[in-house]
C-alpha cells in the first residue's frame, strides 16, 4: 500500500522539488513523433511563456543536477546559438497566431554567452514573440563571474527586467563545501553592475543544509543578502542528487555532507521567520518577495492553464496533453552527447516532439492541483471546477489528509497550505503525483 502523507513526512521531510509535473525523468520517446502544428492548434495560445535554455557554465557547482555543461568548446557554443535561432524560426511557422505573456532565459548560465551571442538570441526571441523589448516581463539567470558591463547592457536593452543570481552563501567555507569557489567581492561587483543598469527586480538564491552550516551562519548570509535589498530571495534546500559533484565526493568519502540528523527543517524555519520579520512576503516554500518589489502588473500568465514554449536543449514545452523536450542527462558525457545531437539536427525536425510525456486526465488534474497548492494563495476550488467540471475533494480524496493534519485549510474559495503545510511542500508535491508518473520516474536511470 502507498504510504500516507503522515508516514512519508516521518521518514523524510525532503523528497523532491515539484517545480514541474511530471519531472523530466518521467519522459520517454514519443513514438511516432508528434507534429507540433496540430498539437498547438488545439491549444489556447493567447498567453504563452517562452523559455530559452542555455546549458553552459564557467563551472559545475557540486550540487547541480541541471542539464548543463561546464567549459564547453567555442565551436559547440556558437553552433548551439545557431540551432536555437533555427528552432525559433521553425516555431514561428508552426505556432500560428499567438500571444506571449512571459519570457525567461535559464540554464546553465545564460550569461556564459558573449554579449553578441545574447543579442542574437534576444533578436530571435523578438521575432518569435512578435513583441518589442519591455512589452512583456522577462528574466534571466546569471552567475557572479559572468556579470559584465556589456552583457548587462545587452540584457537591459532587450527588455530583461528581472535578474536572478545564485549566491548560495556569503560564507567562504560554505561555498567551498558546495564546490563553488566564489569571492564576496565578485558578488558585490556583480550586484553593483545589475543595479547600475536599473533592472527592476534582483533575485538572490541561497542554499540551506550545507555541511557545517548553522542557524547562525545562515542568518548571517541572509543579513548580508538583505543589505543589497533584493526584490526577491529564493531559499533552496540542499539536495545531493545522483552523479553530481557532491554525490561523487560523498561516495568517495572525501567530504562531510549534512550533520547527524537532517538540519534542513530547523534551518528553513529560522530563515523563513527571519525573512518574514524583515517584511518579505512568502509566496512559496522557496520564494520571498520584498515590500519594495515591483507590482505584478504584466500580462496574465497561469502555469496551470497556459502553455510553455521551450527552445534549446534542456527546455521543456507544455501543452495540456503533452509535455516534451530533448532528452535528459546529468553526467558530462551524456550531456555532451545530447548537445551534439541537438547541434547536428536537421531544423525541420524541430517541428516534431519526439521525447516527452502524454498527460492523461488524471495527470492533468494532479498537475493543476500541485502547481496551485504549492504556491500561495493556493488552489482555487472554482477554477478547478471550471477546468474539470467537478469537485477537487471528490476526485482527489487524498487531499483530506492535508486537512486532518492541519497542513491545509479552506479560505473562502481557496484550499491553501498552512505555514506548516508550506514547510512540507517537498513531500506534499511528490505525494500527489500519479502512480504512472511515479513509476516512470523511479525507473529512470541517470546517466
Amino acid at each position: 500500500m502507498p504510504l500516507s502523507l503522515s508516514q512519508r513526512l516521518s521518514q523524510n521531510p525532503y523528497e523532491a522539488y515539484s517545480y514541474s509535473y511530471p519531472h523530466k525523468t518521467a519522459y520517454r520517446s514519443l513514438t511516432p513523433p508528434r507534429p507540433l502544428a496540430p498539437l498547438w492548434a488545439q491549444e489556447d495560445r493567447s498567453s504563452l511563456f517562452l523559455y530559452l535554455h542555455v546549458p553552459f557554465c564557467t563551472m559545475r557547482c557540486g550540487f547541480c543536477n541541471l542539464f548543463a555543461l561546464a567549459q564547453p568548446r567555442d565551436d559547440m557554443v556558437n553552433r548551439y546559438v545557431d540551432q536555437m535561432i533555427a528552432q525559433m524560426g521553425v516555431l514561428d511557422e508552426v505556432l500560428g497566431e499567438r500571444q506571449f505573456s512571459r519570457f525567461a532565459v535559464g540554464g546553465g548560465t545564460p550569461t556564459f554567452l558573449e554579449a553578441a551571442q545574447l543579442e542574437r538570441l534576444f533578436e530571435g526571441a523578438r521575432r518569435l514573440t512578435r513583441r518589442a523589448p519591455n512589452e512583456i516581463p522577462a528574466g534571466i539567470e546569471v552567475s557572479p563571474e559572468t556579470v559584465t558591463a556589456d552583457r548587462m547592457e545587452v540584457c537591459r536593452a532587450a527588455g530583461i527586467d528581472r535578474v536572478s543570481m545564485g549566491v548560495q552563501s556569503f560564507l567562504p567555507h560554505e561555498t567551498s563545501a558546495l564546490v563553488r569557489p566564489q569571492q564576496n567581492r565578485q558578488v558585490e561587483d556583480a550586484i553593483a553592475l545589475i543595479r547600475k543598469n536599473e533592472f527592476p527586480t534582483l533575485n538572490l538564491d541561497l542554499i540551506y543544509g550545507i555541511a557545517g552550516q548553522t542557524v547562525e551562519s545562515l542568518i548571517a548570509s541572509l543579513k548580508t543578502a538583505l543589505a543589497y535589498a533584493p526584490e526577491e530571495l529564493y531559499l533552496y534546500p540542499l539536495y545531493v542528487r545522483e552523479l553530481t559533484g557532491l554525490d561523487k565526493r560523498q561516495r568517495r568519502g572525501t567530504i562531510p555532507l549534512m550533520q547527524a540528523g537532517d538540519p534542513r527543517p530547523a534551518l528553513y524555519r529560522a530563515a523563513r521567520d527571519f525573512l518574514v520579520e524583515q517584511g518579505y512576503e512568502q509566496v512559496s516554500m522557496r520564494m520571498f518577495r520584498a515590500p519594495h518589489a515591483p507590482a505584478q502588473n504584466g500580462p496574465e500568465y497561469c502555469c496551470q492553464d497556459d502553455g510553455m514554449i521551450g527552445v534549446g536543449c534542456g527546455a521543456r514545452s507544455y501543452t495540456r496533453s503533452v509535455h516534451y523536450s530533448e532528452e535528459y542527462g546529468v553526467g558530462r558525457m551524456r550531456i555532451n552527447d545530447i548537445l551534439q545531437a541537438y547541434n547536428t539536427r536537421d531544423p525541420k525536425d524541430f517541428a516534431y516532439a519526439s521525447y516527452g510525456y502524454a498527460l492523461d486526465e488524471e495527470d492533468q488534474r494532479r498537475r493543476f492541483v500541485i502547481q496551485s497548492l504549492l504556491t500561495w494563495p493556493g488552489l482555487s476550488l472554482s477554477a478547478y471546477h471550471a477546468r474539470f467540471g467537478d469537485d477537487v475533494l471528490a476526485t482527489m480524496p487524498q487531499l483530506d489528509e492535508l486537512l486532518s493534519l492541519k497542513l491545509a485549510a479552506f479560505d473562502g474559495d481557496l484550499l491553501a497550505l498552512t505555514a506548516e503545510g508550506m514547510a512540507a511542500a517537498d513531500v506534499i508535491g511528490p505525494w500527489l503525483i500519479s502512480a504512472r508518473a511515479g513509476a516512470l520516474m523511479q525507473a529512470y536511470e541517470a546517466a
